[in-house]
């Protein structure tokens, strides 16, 4: 029997084999399509990720080539531009890099790490039992997980529903390869970079990479059948702006419709989701975040039960833990959907004063925040095992600040094992077992005399008290003493 199944060979798939390949699993990951997929329906991630990519040692590869890495300068929040120009401690972290060569580079870290990926292989059916999960009554692991996207079919076979509300507005995008400046070209005038609204719909213009300009169009009516063609496209921007455009030749087009979907529930038995199979965000630049980071989330809990070093209700912290995190993505995608879409005078009104509204440093840092996940805490404000109004200290439950350290190293070189660690900053409480890395060094102004931080980033315990606690509730069979 094989331990973990992983259904899909996406980024957050792919991110999940990667997190129990470093922990020692072996999973196999399966994949309906025979090749990997060349369609960039990504063009960066932004958000926590990026910092747990830090962790991993990954995000030098990642940024390799990208046009931009970094704290971003501004953002849409909607249609509501965010300007960060100024506020160098800004959180909000983006990277420009396709989905394409997000999927390449996990698959080569992948197979470092001896995961198999088998492509050409579909699911057809699914039963668990107490000791399992079978697929196409042959393939067995001890536990499944889907993250098979949107359509997720171990979602539906394993009886979990998907509620929500589906968009109105379907949107054709297409990248075309151009040598043209659009944006300086005369058969433009009068359109925006970004997006133009007119009253028959809305025609997104932007470029993300030298000779490929992205454009967008986002009309009323029902979702077009079968593929998009480019005769559809130039037809939709016809409706749309009133005239043809010349955009180039056509890299790759597709159409979709907005969603907002939350799954019931994110396990099932011994059947998990992650990404877009657990969620549906109706507006960008949330989806890749959460998705990889619930993987993040997940894979080293898999781990330790497989391993033995904790118990099987390790795992209900996922659903606990990473389905407040999609409610709150939810709630801001909701938000920018809304925003976006209200036309005519009251929806220039609206934006012109949020515009007003977001220039102004509290609010503006308060959605960088809310963008980048930084305010998301896991679990109760008090400390395990602690009387109710015990109040835990304020880094527990949140993902560790890079501390720069007195021998020379950061907080995020500590992690690229993918294994808890205890960071003693001054005298600390002692912990001992083999799990664990123990590193006592130095820090300017640190948090705390002691940290106990989670593989994926989060801190599990801060203070002087309560290690050994800690470390049972989250780490299972420790030996430990404090």
């Amino acid at each position: 029997m094989e331990n973990v199944l992983i259904v899909g060979a996406g980024p957050v798939g792919l991110m999940l084999a990667c997190e129990l390949g470093l922990a020692g699993a072996r999973p196999i990951v399966l994949e309906k399509r025979t090749e990997p997929s060349e369609l960039p329906r990504a063009n960066g991630l932004g958000g926590q990720i990026i910092d747990f990519l830090d962790h991993r040692g990954l995000l030098e590869r990642f940024s390799a080539g990208s046009p931009f890495a970094g704290r971003a300068p501004g953002f849409p929040f909607g249609s509501v531009p965010l300007r960060f120009a100024g506020l160098d401690d800004m959180p909000l972290q983006l990277l420009l890099i396709q989905q394409p060569r997000i999927e390449r580079l996990l698959a080569e870290r992948a197979a470092e790490l001896g995961v198999e990926i088998r492509r050409g292989y579909e699911v057809r059916s699914l039963a668990q039992d107490a000791e399992g999960v079978t697929l196409n009554d042959s393939l067995r692991a001890r536990y499944v997980v889907g993250c098979d996207g949107g359509h997720s079919l171990i979602r539906g076979l394993a009886g979990i529903g998907f509620p929500g509300t589906t968009g109105d507005e379907p949107l054709r995008l297409g990248h075309f390869r151009t040598d043209v400046n659009v944006f300086e070209s005369p058969q433009f005038d009068g359109l925006e970079q970004g997006w133009t609204r007119t009253p028959h719909g809305r025609l997104l213009l932007t470029s993300l990479h030298h000779g490929v300009l992205v454009a967008g169009v986002r009309e009323k009516g029902e979702p077009p059948e079968g593929p998009t063609t480019i005769e559809d496209f130039r037809a939709a921007v016809r409706r749309v702006v009133g005239r043809d455009l010349e955009l180039g030749e056509p890299i790759w087009l597709s159409s979709t419709v907005s969603q907002a979907r939350l799954a019931e529930r994110y396990r099932a038995g011994r059947v998990f989701l992650a990404g877009d199979a657990a969620h549906l965000f109706p507006a960008g630049g949330s989806a890749l975040n959460v998705g990889m980071t619930d993987a993040a989330n997940l894979g080293w809990k898999l781990a330790a039960v497989l391993r033995g070093r904790a118990s099987e209700g390790l795992l209900d912290t996922y659903e606990s833990e990473r389905r407040p995190v999609a409610e709150r993505a939810l709630l801001q995608t909701r938000a920018q959907a809304a925003i976006d879409r209200v036309e005519g005078e009251d929806g220039a009104a609206l934006r012109e004063l949020l515009t007003e509204v977001f220039s102004f440093e509290q609010p503006l840092r308060h959605l960088a925040g809310l963008l980048q996940d930084s305010g998301v805490r896991y679990g109760p404000a008090r400390g395990p095992h602690e009387a109710p109004d015990a109040v835990a200290h304020p880094l527990v439950g949140r993902f560790a600040p890079d501390l720069a350290l007195s021998d020379g190293r950061r907080l995020a070189e500590l992690m690229r094992r993918g294994r808890p660690v205890l960071l003693d900053l001054g005298g600390g409480p002692v912990l001992d077992d083999d799990w664990i890395d123990v590193v006592r060094t130095r820090a300017d102004d640190p948090p705390a005399d002691a940290l106990l931080i989670r593989p994926d980033g989060y801190v599990a315990w801060a203070g002087k008290d309560g290690l050994a606690e800690a470390a049972q509730e989250w780490f299972g069979l420790i030996a430990s003493r404090a």
